[in-house]
């Protein structure tokens, strides 16, 4: 267990090498941030002093080095807009997107499992032929429009829900969350909903067939000879073994949905890092950009190796020299 994780670690830092290139090379490639930045009116003299502050002034190797640097000891840059440390300005938006990345997964397990094990035990009924007929709708509507709608529905129309921001906040450990007070889960409910629309749909879809297939195996075969109630068969013997691709998905899901809860945080005005990106590249903050890039890719690699290690405790069949392949 302890080579496999060095073994990983190891690989994951040349992934991070390798991504910071390429992000770094990107970013620099989309424009220059000192035709934002500062105003038309500007003389010459004015536009090669600030050039010279942010270092732009240096070819892109010269500048990727000294980021590298930088990088290697927790400096990732200041913000062009800012002027605070980019990981700071990022860190300050993190509690809102891990608080609603985190409802968001919640709601997929506790709504997508049971009724994906409802539509797998009962596929020919009229409640499971709809199931999935409603699950469809998950993956086919764009998010955007889907919070829209909701927020002319629920925040227009009824007015049960606000439309906006977060809402009442309380600490928790020292960090803002929102799910502590009333105000806070109004506020939270909608976006929430939004973004976990998608992973409901393919929880259910993928708990449906895992539940499918184990029905048919010698070992559920053997419990119901036994004589076991049916809620321990599905509780013990057919849910346990379809966790394992049910865990994968929503790790991994967990992870794209805070690299890409941009249209949700832009729609519900949310005050997270997908909003905080959004601002930052209409005005070139590479800084920023490149530690939020670099920081979602190094959470792809943490939740991958997570993933893994719970492979083996979930199922001891499975090896991790396989799982690392």
């Amino acid at each position: 267990m302890l080579v496999f994780i060095i073994r990983r670690l190891m690989q994951s830092i040349i992934v991070l090498l390798v991504m910071s290139l390429l992000v770094f090379a990107g970013v620099y490639a989309i424009g220059n941030p000192i035709d934002v930045l500062i105003s038309p009116d500007a003389d010459q003299l004015e536009r090669a002093r600030t050039i010279a502050a942010f270092g732009l002034d240096k070819p892109m190797v010269e500048q990727y080095f000294i980021f590298l640097k930088n990088a290697l000891s927790g400096d990732m840059g200041r913000s062009f807009a800012f002027s605070t440390p980019a990981l700071a300005l990022i860190f300050e938006r993190m509690p809102a997107t891990m608080e609603l990345a985190v409802c968001a997964i919640f709601l997929s397990v506790v709504i997508g499992i049971p009724l994906g094990l409802w539509a797998g035990l009962r596929p020919n009924g009229v409640a499971g032929k709809t199931i999935m007929a409603v699950s469809i709708l998950g993956f086919s509507l764009p998010t955007f429009w889907v919070g829209l709608m909701l927020i002319m529905v629920f925040a227009v129309q009824l007015g049960w829900l606000p439309s906006s921001g977060r809402g009442e906040t309380s600490l928790l450990f020292g960090i803002p969350v929102s799910f502590l007070s009333w105000d806070g889960l109004r506020h939270i409910l909608m976006p929430a909903f939004n973004l976990a629309l998608f992973n409901v749909a393919l929880v259910i879809r993928l708990t449906r067939a895992g539940a499918q297939e184990a029905l048919l195996q010698d070992y559920v075969k053997f419990a119901r000879a036994k004589g076991l109630r049916n809620s321990r068969i599905i509780g013990v013997h057919v849910l346990k073994n379809i966790l394992i691709p049910i865990i994968t998905v929503i790790a991994l899901q967990f992870g794209s949905i805070i690299a890409f809860a941009i249209v949700t945080e832009s729609v519900f005005a949310w005050p997270g890092m997908g909003k905080l990106i959004i601002d930052s590249i209409r005005v070139l903050d590479r800084p920023v950009i490149v530690a939020y890039l670099l920081l979602i890719v190094t959470m792809f690699i943490l939740i991958n190796l997570v993933v893994d290690v719970l492979y083996s405790l979930l199922d001891p069949r499975v090896r991790l020299s396989e799982s690392k392949s």
